[in-house]
This record gives C-alpha cells, structure tokens and sequence, in this order.
C-alpha cells in the first residue's frame, strides 16, 4: 500500500465558486504558471504517485457554494484518478482545508475525531480539534488559549485486507509577523507566533500519546512547516515542532527516518522536500517540512519512505514530463510511505 502527503501550493485557485475546475489561460496564483499548468502538473505527479491514500495539505476551500469533497473528487474524475474518494474533518476558514484524498477499493476512510469538545475556557488534556487548548505559554502563571488555524484531520482506516489503523493529517503553523512596524515588534510576534505553534504540537502530541498507549496503530502525515534549525527563534524554546510531535524513539514514540536524519545530522545534508524563493537574497531555501510518522509496530513491518524531489531523486530527474510536473505543480514537494498493511 502507498500512502502519501503532498502541500499543493494555492490549490483553491485552480477551482470556481461551485468547485469546478479552472483549465484556462488565466494566471494561477504561482509566479508565471497559468491555472491549466498547474492543474495539469499536478494530475501528472498525482497519476505518478498512483497513491492509495493521498493527504491533501492546502486542500480546496469548503464554504457556503462548494466544498472540498465535491472539488477534490471533480479533479479526480478529470485526471481519473485512482483516489477518487476524499474525506474530510473540520473546515478551517483559511482557503487551505486538510483533506485525504483514497481509493474506495483499497480501504475506507471516515472522519473520526477524538477528544472532548471545549467552550470557550478550554481544556488542557488533549481535547477536540476543533476547540480550545488551554496551556501557560510563557511561564507566567496564567493560562493562554491557543485554537488550531487548521484542525489536524483524524481518521480510522480499514483496508480491504483487514487492517485498522488511525491516521492524522496535520498543518502547523506559524503566523508572519503581519502588521509589525519595527525590528523589535517583529521580534515580539515572532515569538508569540512561535509559542503558539510550539502549543499546537504540544496539543498534537498529546493525542499521539492516547493512541501508542493504547497500542494503536498510528500514521500521522502532513505539514508540520518546522525542523531543526529552520529559524533563529529555535534555540530560545529547545526542541523543535517535529521533536515534540515524534518524541522520544521507543514505544511511546514516532518513526520517520527523514526527521530523524535531519535532527542529527547538524553539519551534512538533510533530506528536503520544500524549496522557496527568498526574493531578498535572489535565491532558493530547501527545507524539510512534510512528514510521514508512523507508529512502532507499522516501523517493523520494512516500511520505505520516499521524497518525490526532482533534484534529489533521480528516478524523478530523468523522467522529464514528471520532473517539470513536480516543479510547476507546488513549492512542496509529495513524501510517500510504501508499507504492507
């Protein structure tokens, strides 16, 4: 079985209000790549990919005219696409839902969230997604409210073969200094924003933890848009988003071979699977960003995980139609788990 992720970048603009898909001559909203472009390059690495499951980060908006079930499967049906199905969780309001994308006759799929909801007061032990995480940020002795922008999307997967295991698709992230009028207020939000991811995964890995300590089969993917030494705020808080989401190795802890390379590996490359241009210093930045953890015991059964980077993959390099598919596609590049279940 395959199981992907993959942050398709501005993935709402390609559709109309209804969720229709746009293949025309008008810009997308990536740099000097139109909306048929796009579309066709990522049905290209979608075909590639051929996925049982594919987690969608940045997924098509669901509001008052569409949804991103009625826009995911439209696409399916355009690119005939194996995944066709798709299920999703709690819409977000930010034009980039979570949503998984799978093949209905591989395995089944339903949104199942765990955790207590939460009124406006929070709660501080693992609770909804979609309510308040109650926690004492800054060591003050009062308590922040900290909501996700995103709510992880929980699901039970059963596959045709038997199996059952719970999955989450995750987008964390950390606000932009928006409205900073000086280096010291951007400073200040910086970090702000910082703590409240940080709470995020703290919140990630506490639902986590409920699900290794009742021996439950675990694959958690996505976005996580943090690592080790990716910004200079780290060294203030320690440890990184992905180091608390994945914890320690052992029983209670996550699998993923990637992440573990890039926390240990502080002078020689890392693997990466996302490459921006920093506009400023007319260059690119690559980072490690998306993620495929998985339980210990789905860690025995000789998982192999993959990074779909046209520059570092030559299998993708050398096929030109995919490598170019890749590029135009999304700044992010798709992660894939190739494991028998």
């Amino acid at each position: 079985m395959r199981i992907a992720t993959w942050n398709v970048e501005w993935f709402n603009s390609l559709f109309d209000d209804h969720g229709a898909l746009l293949l025309d001559d008008r810009w997308s909203a990536r740099r000097d790549i139109t909306r048929a472009q796009q579309a066709e390059a990522i049905g290209i690495v979608m075909t590639a990919l051929d996925a049982d499951a594919l987690m969608i980060i940045e997924a098509p908006d669901h509001n008052d005219h569409q949804t991103t079930v009625t826009a995911l499967q439209g696409f399916a049906e355009v690119f005939s696409l194996r995944a066709r199905k798709t299920v999703v969780g709690f819409p977000n309001g930010t034009q980039q839902e979570i949503a998984l994308m799978y093949d209905p006759d591989v395995l089944s799929a339903r949104h199942a969230p765990l955790g207590d909801p939460t009124g406006k007061k929070g709660a501080e032990d693992a609770p909804r997604f979609d309510g308040v995480f109650r926690i004492d940020l800054d060591i003050d002795a009062n308590e922040d409210l900290v909501r996700f922008s995103k709510p992880p999307l929980e699901l039970v997967i059963e596959t045709r073969k038997g199996a059952t295991f719970r999955m989450i698709g995750a987008h964390l992230k950390s606000k932009a200094p928006h409205g900073a009028r000086d280096h010291d207020e951007v400073m200040r939000l910086s970090i702000t924003n910082r703590r409240k991811q940080l709470a995020q995964a703290i919140w990630l890995r506490q639902r986590v933890v409920q699900h290794l300590q009742a021996k439950e089969s675990l694959i958690l993917l996505g976005d996580l848009n943090d690592g080790p030494g990716l910004d200079q705020y780290e060294s203030l808080f320690g440890r990184s988003s992905v180091e608390i989401v994945m914890g320690e190795s052992g029983e209670l802890g996550l699998v993923d071979p990637h992440a573990r390379a890039g926390l240990t590996r502080k002078l020689s490359a890392v693997p990466t699977s996302a490459r921006f241009y920093i506009a400023p210093e007319k260059r690119y930045l690559q980072a490690l960003l998306d993620y495929i953890m998985i339980s210990p015991d789905l860690a025995e059964l000789a998982p192999r995980w993959h990074i779909w980077h046209p520059f570092d993959d030559p299998a993708c390099w050398e096929v030109p139609e995919l490598r170019d598919a890749l590029m135009t596609a999304s700044d992010h590049f798709p992660v894939t788990l190739d494991i028998d279940l």
